[in-house]
């Protein structure tokens, strides 16, 4: 078997740099905080370290008592640090909003046609009848998550019946790669772009399934992931730029490298466990690390993108902040690199 060679060490100390700038972010209950809490809790579960998940506590606490959004699929990302925060203290208070989460999901949230969810961000109809690739994770892979702990099958045929229909609209069969969205009523792609952060959704969520779903190969759909993703990977591992990260427009290069993006593909190949993506993980390793700012900001990452007109929408979205989903698949990818010695073989140095 082939294997990941890293320094423990420094992968330790690069996701603890991580995890202290993004406690001074001061992120609202939606997508962004929710992303930015699931690799922070991801952190926890791989590293056992108490200082972590005793500040997601107290900052999940704190946006508690100040009062929640109603639910729509993006404020549902926060889901994934509840089940984190339920399992590790067993508060009622965490289950009752994870269960409220569900219901919405389950009975309230918008759908279409195959009860696709229609992507939502705010109380409004934001986007009739478009499903996005985000969805996965704010929304389905929280789903899956929430059945398998409560052995709830429906929950599971629920979120597996998102990913499958999921990659019938927005996956290219051709190329493999996955759109950002697909619009029901115009029966399109609209603006048509293989957007990075979008394959990131997609690869990264489906890389999970797999690993947490007991026996996985049980259920028809699933097998629908597992031939998606192998040709997803297949085809991203062909756009890895010499820097060994993917660009925001994957097959435009003219576009800039993208260090969500990058992360999150990269923790894809990490769980799908093929050791023929050894060396692209390698080279994704070393350039997310040489990303992270000295005070723990994740650089190079685009701020948050709707399904955007043309190319210049993608090309000229800001890359100068701070971002949490940044911060959060950041946090995945190192967490999954010091899991990777039992997915990929014995390297660590």
């Amino acid at each position: 078997m082939g294997k990941l060679i890293y320094e423990k060490e420094e992968i330790l100390g690069a996701i603890d740099k991580i995890v202290e700038r993004t406690k001074r972010m001061d992120m609202s209950w939606d997508w962004p905080c929710g992303v930015a809490y699931y690799g922070l809790a991801t952190a926890y579960e791989t590293t056992g370290k108490k200082e972590y998940i005793e500040f997601l506590k107290e900052r999940v606490d704190e946006l508690i008592d100040i009062g929640l959004p109603s639910w729509t699929v993006n404020t549902c990302a926060m889901g994934h640090c509840l089940i984190t925060l339920y399992q590790e203290y067993g508060e009622e208070k965490y289950k009752e909003l994870i269960k409220s989460k569900v219901a919405y999901l389950s009975h309230k949230a918008l759908r279409f046609g195959d009860k696709v969810l229609q992507h939502t961000v705010s109380s409004k109809n934001d986007f009739p009848e478009q499903c996005w690739a985000d969805t996965l994770f704010m929304a389905a892979y929280f789903l899956l998550r929430v059945g398998i702990m409560e052995k709830d099958e429906a929950l599971i045929e629920d979120a597996l019946n998102q990913y499958y229909w999921h990659i019938q609209y927005l996956q290219d069969e051709n190329s493999g790669l996955w759109y950002h969205g697909y619009n029901n009523i115009q029966k399109d792609h609209m603006s048509g772009f293989y957007w990075g952060r979008a394959n990131c959704w997609a690869a990264y969520t489906m890389s999970r399934v797999g690993k947490i779903l007991p026996e996985c190969y049980l259920y028809p759909k699933y097998l629908e992931i597992v031939g998606s993703l192998n040709e997803q990977l297949s085809a991203l591992k062909l756009l890895q730029t010499e820097q060994g990260l993917w660009r925001t427009i994957l097959n435009d290069e003219d576009t800039y490298e993208e260090l969500s993006a990058s992360a999150g593909i990269a923790a894809a190949m990490i769980w799908k466990g093929n050791p023929l993506h050894i060396k692209h993980i390698q080279r994704a390793l070393q350039g997310v690390l040489k990303n992270i700012a000295p005070d723990g900001r994740l650089m190079n990452v685009s701020g948050g993108t709707a399904v955007m007109k043309d190319r210049e929408g993608y090309q000229n979205i800001s890359v100068k902040w701070i971002q949490g989903w940044g911060q959060g698949l950041g946090l995945a990818f190192l967490s999954a690199v010091l899991m990777s010695d039992s997915i990929l073989g014995d390297g660590a140095l």
